[in-house]
């Protein structure tokens, strides 16, 4: 027979199959017949679109087909005879069968809980993806059940609920549907995108803020202030545990109210840490209301444990310890969780709860979902930004975020955070640590951080003046990208597409896109291949092996040109990361002036676009906070540029809402079309009209200029070029020029070298010539990089 596109769901006495989508499943199976319809940990909504499916009943059992899966059931208690399923969604052209208890095998990977210690790789469960059998599955038979009174109750034994995902290589697919059923990744605030100051160390009051003043002093922009466990009393004696804390430790911080105003003048949000497992001691401020609460014995100290099962002790905690501490001015929490996953409940994790009624209790408060913990398994994207722990300072663990990273978006969970120039263990490494920083920079949450080891900070000023020069450019670009970061922000949230992705979301047919790990998408409009291993000694150049999708893409910050469809080995010094943008591209930042603290809606605009293709780009702006944006109060800036073959290109920007009070009312215009020549001047219009401003071709960028100064915010911007604009050609031999300088080789061989590259060859001439000369591998490579156009 045939389902009714209103009936997915095939009920019998023990189990209930429900067709979700073509290619999504849920198979539960109870003794008792008793099916669950509620949240749960993991799933939050499982209404979809009705599906057109075929449904037979035969001897052996039942049969359905979708146009995505061919399921087998025998109607009998869950096994591996009885339950499997065919994957339509054909993986290297054929279908590929899953049975009920197979292994999940051949899976592209998710994530982990914590990155605690490890140095370099650490295993990783499995996520939704998978590229060779195409199926994967999400066992949800043991987290717990929401409850509409807002609490939660464990599930019952000896019950299955399984998810069956089957989307070959439609990956994209994949993760909106999971978003669907397990619930969308909050908008995050503002503040959450620009640079986190993060240190494990006993700080006076004094010596924070002084800290905080001589950033800004230095021009480097800030916009949450983290203090670590040492805020609260960490010695509490002998009945104490110091690890756990709510009570300020008024040595270091004698007036905490007016410590945290201060911060908030300089435009920071602040988070404190908390380390919950010890409960709450006789020794804090708050033990007295709480033993009230709780009926404990106050007058002989009877201990107060730590129970995410206890309701009315989680009540406690957020309104009788937490509440006070907001109302002094804590903005939200680091829930720094380190004590296992077991309960007094069976299959409820306590990191769960404290990251679930955390989130609940910052929505309570007015705020968007935002606290700083660890991953807690699948529909932990909800609570948003994830810490990975305390990784060792290494070449390894640092050549293992990237990939770590990018792979957690198998599995929804797009806002890392990671301790960026590592936590512990290691030694100085001033290579290390900038080519950390610039991995941070274009990773999802920009958050500093060290242990109390009085020699490992992270201060640029620390390094040498060139490391300090380089680090302090890198913060102040991460706070300048902050306006693209949060429309990705916004993307995430709404369509479900995370900040960083594996290329072979883009390009899951292609074999390169799987050969590259640590390379990523950044956002809509960037690809990274960040540098993480120590620079080639000989060239004093750091180097990192990646591939170019076909197109033309140019070098985000030099513009130079390079075409795409091959595999490629780039090479950069210490100030730079090979960051590439398509052509089309359209990067909005904030101009490069002196840059406030906080990180909100700026007055001057950088634009970046990059030519040779068609592009588009909706700028995303609201308050910053709150959920003002759920009935429609944001502003959308539109930007459009028309290659047209290079003939008659334009770019327009259109802007949204004008007079909301988060918008400034006039906006200067920076405007950077990189990859063209000098042949065709452009010209600015406002509202159609022609205006005159500075305009410049800037050669070593191959890039034209504009400056438009004060334009009222309502107003449509076009810049056209008349004419046939034509690609600029790279320099190469300014670049080569810098490579040899570095090389480590004879001077005799670099004059040699250099009068070859200037003799007019084609470029497999001049490489042919530089393999004979018995170059190494690295430097003909690098000298090469320029020319392959």
């Amino acid at each position: 027979m045939n389902g009714s596109n209103q009936t997915t769901c095939i009920v019998g006495k023990n189990y209930r199959i429900t067709i979700l989508t073509p290619r999504l499943i849920r198979m539960e199976y109870d003794p008792e017949g008793r099916f669950e319809d509620r949240p749960t940990q993991m799933a939050q909504d499982r209404h979809f679109a009705p599906v057109p499916y075929h449904y037979w009943k035969t001897e052996k059992g039942i049969e359905i087909r979708t146009a995505g899966v061919n399921l087998f059931y025998d109607e009998r208690p869950f096994s591996a005879a009885g339950l499997w399923a065919e994957n339509r969604s054909a993986c290297r052209g054929i279908y590929t069968t899953w049975h009920f208890g197979d292994p999940v095998t051949e899976n592209l990977g998710g994530t982990a809980r914590t990155l605690d210690e490890a140095d370099g790789e650490t295993p990783l469960c499995p996520g939704i993806l998978s590229r060779l059998c195409g199926y994967s599955v999400l066992d949800d038979s043991h987290s717990p059940v929401l409850l509409e009174n807002g609490w939660y109750e464990p599930r019952r034994d000896h019950i299955f609920d399984l998810y069956l995902f089957c989307y070959g290589t439609d990956y994209r697919q994949a993760l909106k549907d999971y978003f669907h059923l397990c619930g969308t990744t909050p908008l995050l605030p503002r503040c959450a995108l620009g640079n986190w100051w993060s240190r494990f160390y006993a700080y006076t009051d004094h010596e924070y803020l002084a800290l905080m003043d001589t950033f800004r002093q230095k021009g480097i922009p800030l916009s949450v202030a983290v203090l670590d466990m040492n805020w609260h009393i960490t010695d509490a004696g002998p009945e104490g545990r110091g690890w756990t804390g709510y009570t300020w430790d008024h040595a270091l911080i004698g007036d905490p109210g007016a410590f945290l105003e201060q911060l908030h003048q300089r435009g920071l949000k602040v988070t404190l840490n908390l380390h919950p497992a010890e409960g709450i001691q006789a020794h804090e401020e708050r033990y007295p209301a709480v033993a009230r609460v709780l009926g404990k014995d106050a007058e002989h100290r009877q201990r107060i444990p730590f129970d995410s099962t206890d309701r009315q002790f989680m009540n406690a905690y957020f309104q009788d310890v937490l509440a006070p501490l907001e109302r002094q001015g804590v903005d939200f929490w680091w829930v720094d969780w380190q004590q296992g996953t077991k309960s007094a409940a069976p299959g409820v994790d306590p990191l769960w709860v404290l990251n679930h009624f955390h989130a609940l209790h910052s929505v309570k408060n007015g705020h968007r979902p935002f606290i700083l913990s660890r991953y807690c398994g699948p529909g932990s994207h909800r609570y948003p930004v994830g810490f990975s722990g305390d990784s060792a300072i290494s070449w390894a663990s640092l050549a293992f975020q990237p990939y770590f990273t990018s792979t957690a978006s198998n599995i929804g969970y797009g806002w890392w955070s990671h301790d960026i120039g590592g936590h512990t263990h290691g030694k100085r490494d001033p290579e290390l640590q900038v080519r950390w920083l610039q991995y941070g920079v274009f990773s999802p949450i920009m958050r500093m951080h060290s242990t109390s080891n009085r020699f490992n900070g992270k201060e640029p000023w620390r390094y040498s003046a060139e490391c300090e020069r380089i680090m302090t450019d890198l913060l102040r670009l991460r706070h300048r990208m902050i306006p693209y970061l949060y429309t990705m922000n916004w993307r995430c949230h709404t369509q479900g597409e995370m900040l960083v992705q594996p290329m072979y979301y883009a390009y899951p047919e292609r074999e390169e896109a799987y050969q590259v790990p640590n390379q990523y998408l950044f956002g809509s409009e960037l690809m990274v291949m960040p540098i993480t291993s120590p620079q080639i000694s000989d060239l004093e150049l750091g180097s990192v092996a990646g591939w170019l999708p076909e197109g033309t893409y140019y070098d985000f910050f030099s513009g130079l040109r390079y075409q795409g469809d091959r595999m490629i080995r780039v090479f950069r010094p210490l100030d730079q990361i090979p960051v590439f943008a398509k052509a089309g591209a359209i990067v909005v930042m904030e101009e490069d002036h002196p840059i406030q603290n906080g990180g909100m809606n700026p007055d001057a605009l950088e634009i970046r676009v990059f030519a040779g293709a068609d592009g588009r780009f909706d700028l995303y702006e609201d308050a910053g906070d709150g959920f003002s944006y759920q009935q429609g109060d944001y502003c959308i800036t539109q930007m459009r540029f028309q290659w047209n073959q290079g003939q008659n290109s334009a770019f327009t920007l259109s802007p949204g809402a004008a007079d909301a009070a988060y918008m400034p009312a006039q906006r200067s215009y920076h405007f950077r079309f990189v990859g063209l020549d000098d042949g065709v001047v452009p010209a600015v219009k406002i509202d159609g009209t022609a205006v005159s401003c500075p305009i410049q071709y800037l050669d070593s960028e191959y890039t034209w200029d504009i400056q438009l100064l004060s334009v009222p915010q309502d107003r449509a911007v076009e810049v056209a070029f008349a004419g046939r604009a034509a690609p600029a050609q790279n320099h190469a031999l300014g670049w080569q020029e810098q490579i040899l300088n570095r090389a480590h080789i004879q001077y005799e061989l670099k004059d040699r070298i250099y009068h070859l590259l200037v003799s007019g060859k084609s470029a497999p001439a001049v490489f042919s010539t530089l393999h004979a000369m018995g170059l190494s591998v690295d430097l003909i490579a690098a000298l090469m990089e320029p020319t392959a156009i």
